[in-house]
């Protein structure tokens, strides 16, 4: 390839005494060539049943098959559209084509990255089970012969299907095992019918549902999942999408469901694995969340503090009907309550003790074992990353220890989405990141934790060896070994 121009992400890059780790690159698959794979790990009959969802709408749902009318009445969400960047023509085929991205790393101003499928995210949530897991095998074969070649900067992640946990291990052995995959993405949440509208409305059913995911109230034990990763020593990751939750449901609208879905998604796993004491029980565990920024990370960790200070076992005597004095309370209502007091004062009694109350207990913490404040700050920091774009501000936030309880710095990792719509120019993202520096918001050490410690604990604290072979890791040694 010709030379170009020194990009200001290259400038950035020779400025800095560190390597940039990027957790979250994408390449976009060239289909007829996935369709190969697919035909080898289903047949023909799933090859055409793929096809013929796409041609559909297939990963964006029936919304492309329905009259302005039907989405109305069915309320179904407006999905993506020109997902893809098309003006930058060299940037369109270097996430299509690696040894481009290979070639062009340098300029970019990264030196290592970690590359997400772009249509490969969707099969593990197909909802057919022969496609769904076909269709995971495929691209993960496909994927780990196309980068192969490139390991010492570029290295291909896995996508494993969550449905049961019995898909979940046996995609995680072939990946990992069978295929030497070293980076994994987990379907973050699973669809399932309400059992009760499943025999009374089964068609309603199938537009609600619930979402399980994973960590408390799930459908299933995934502790068998959880202890895989242990073993295989490879970092769950999370990569999927809120669009269609709660008020995300514009029928015309693709900005209004896209803004904060990742995060939502984010969120609701996240927040399972911890309520439910995964962390708790596997102490080594080291997950990531990705593409919604930290600000709600930010918030949901502070929430938890905040949650626990005031609903944690002692603390609910301050609300436990029992300790009402309501000798005073029904003098102090004559007293002050004047006419409403006098004339619906029978009414009044009744509402001291309300309804409802604990059933199983009083502690919403106990799969966790919360017994101080701290305890969260233990179970929450070390284990969670957040992938962060390059131009999202609220990425201060992660270190800001003044705002965040106990002083934490959150695990804000680099992630630059490269190959995707909100990169129109892959030679910007490094530069752009670097801008919170430039403006004094965030230090050259914050920046560094960014784009390089961060990513090197989340890869390596369950897989010393994440790095060997690259060419970042006499680097990750040197840090490891301080």
């Amino acid at each position: 390839m010709a030379a170009t121009p020194a990009s200001k992400s290259a400038a950035v890059r020779a400025r800095l005494n560190h390597p940039v780790i990027d957790s979250d690159g994408h390449t976009v698959e060239f289909l007829p060539a996935v369709f190969d794979y697919l035909e080898q790990t289903g047949g023909t009959k799933v090859v055409e049943h793929f096809k013929a969802g796409a041609r559909s709408g297939g990963v964006f749902g029936p919304w492309y098959r329905m009259s302005p009318e039907e989405r109305r009445e069915w309320r179904a969400a407006r999905p993506p559209w020109w997902a893809l960047p098309t003006k930058n023509t060299l940037d369109r085929a270097t996430a299509l084509f690696p040894k481009l991205l290979y070639e062009r790393l340098d300029e970019i101003g990264i030196d290592f990255t970690v590359l997400y499928p772009t249509l490969g995210l969707f099969p593990p949530h197909f909802e057919d089970e022969e496609l769904r897991r076909a269709g995971c095998r495929a691209f993960n074969m496909f994927h780990a012969d196309l980068l192969h070649e490139y390991a010492d900067r570029i290295m291909p992640v896995a996508v494993i299907p969550m449905h049961t946990p019995q898909e979940a291990l046996e995609e995680l052995e072939y990946a990992v095992q069978q295929l030497g995959m070293r980076a994994i993405m987990m379907a973050g949440r699973v669809r399932r019918p309400i059992p009760a509208l499943a025999e009374i409305a089964p068609q309603a059913n199938r537009a609600s549902g619930w979402f399980d995911t994973f960590g408390l109230d799930s459908a299933y034990d995934y502790d068998p999942v959880w202890a895989k990763c242990v073993e295989l020593k490879v970092a769950p990751t999370f990569h999927s999408g809120g669009i269609g939750w709660g008020s995300r449901r514009s029928i015309s609208n693709f900005m209004y469901n896209h803004i904060g879905h990742f995060a939502a998604a984010g969120e609701a796993v996240c927040k399972a694995l911890f309520m439910g004491g995964v962390t708790r029980r596997f102490p080594t565990l080291r997950c990531a969340f990705l593409e919604g920024g930290v600000g709600w990370a930010c918030n949901l960790y502070a929430d938890l503090v905040g949650h626990w200070e005031k609903r944690n076992p002692q603390a609910l005597e301050n609300y436990n009907p029992a300790n009402l004095n309501r000798q005073q309370l029904a003098d102090l209502y004559w007293r002050y309550g004047g006419k409403l007091a006098t004339e619906r004062f029978a009414q009044m009694a009744r509402s001291f003790t309300p309804p409802g109350g604990p059933e199983d207990g009083v502690d919403d913490w106990a799969a966790c074992h919360i017994e101080r404040a701290e305890d969260i700050r233990d179970l929450f920091i070390p284990h969670f990353y957040f992938g962060c774009e390059a131009d999202d501000p609220m990425n201060a936030w992660a270190f800001n220890t003044k705002v965040n309880p106990f002083g934490a710095r959150l695990k804000a990792i680099f992630s630059s989405d490269i190959g995707h719509w909100d990169v129109p120019d892959m030679t910007e993202v490094v530069a752009e990141a670097h801008e919170l520096v430039d403006k004094g918001v965030l230090s050259a050490e914050d920046f560094r934790d960014f784009v390089f410690t961060n990513p090197v604990t989340l890869w390596t604290a369950m897989n010393p060896d994440f790095f060997k072979g690259t060419v970042v890791e006499g680097a990750v040694e040197k840090l490891m070994a301080r």
